[in-house]
């Protein structure tokens, strides 16, 4: 199985502290993956963190839920699709960084392959696109 790969950067005017506070909550996922978001539950010592778990549905068909892996303030979110994806190896990285302006430069990966052959590079190309422009309206939010 070929893993397809997502890459985008953005640069946010706010500052690190409040566009990772921002992009921590999973709700506030919703306008980059073009769909709705629900918490299913907590992380183990925060709300935001490693264990906390969210379920994204599209249109209401192919429900799958994310699952927090890593998660350093102000530096890192690492999260995997754990449950009701036809996607396999899924990883998905936030990398925040100061940048010398008082912004944020967020660097964002996403791999992962698919059971059904073809599927990955076409939810690659969707992702990218969504998450591209989901992240310009974000930047007035933040």
């Amino acid at each position: 199985m070929r893993l397809s790969h997502v890459h985008v950067t953005h640069d946010f005017r706010a500052p690190v502290e409040r566009v990772f506070a921002y992009l921590a909550e999973h709700e506030n996922l919703a306008t980059l993956f073009g769909t709705r978001i629900e918490r299913v539950c907590d992380g183990e010592t925060e709300r935001n963190g490693v264990g906390s778990c969210r379920r994204l549905s599209f249109y209401g068909l192919l429900p799958f839920e994310e699952t927090v892996t890593e998660l350093v303030p102000n530096e890192r979110i690492v999260y995997r699709i754990t449950k009701g994806s036809p996607m396999r190896d899924h990883e998905g990285t936030m990398a925040f960084a100061s940048t010398g302006n008082g912004g944020t430069l967020l660097d964002y990966r996403i791999r992962f392959g698919s059971v059904v052959p073809g599927l990955a590079p076409v939810v690659a190309r969707a992702l990218h696109g969504n998450i591209a422009r989901g992240l310009s309206k974000l930047d007035r939010d933040v």
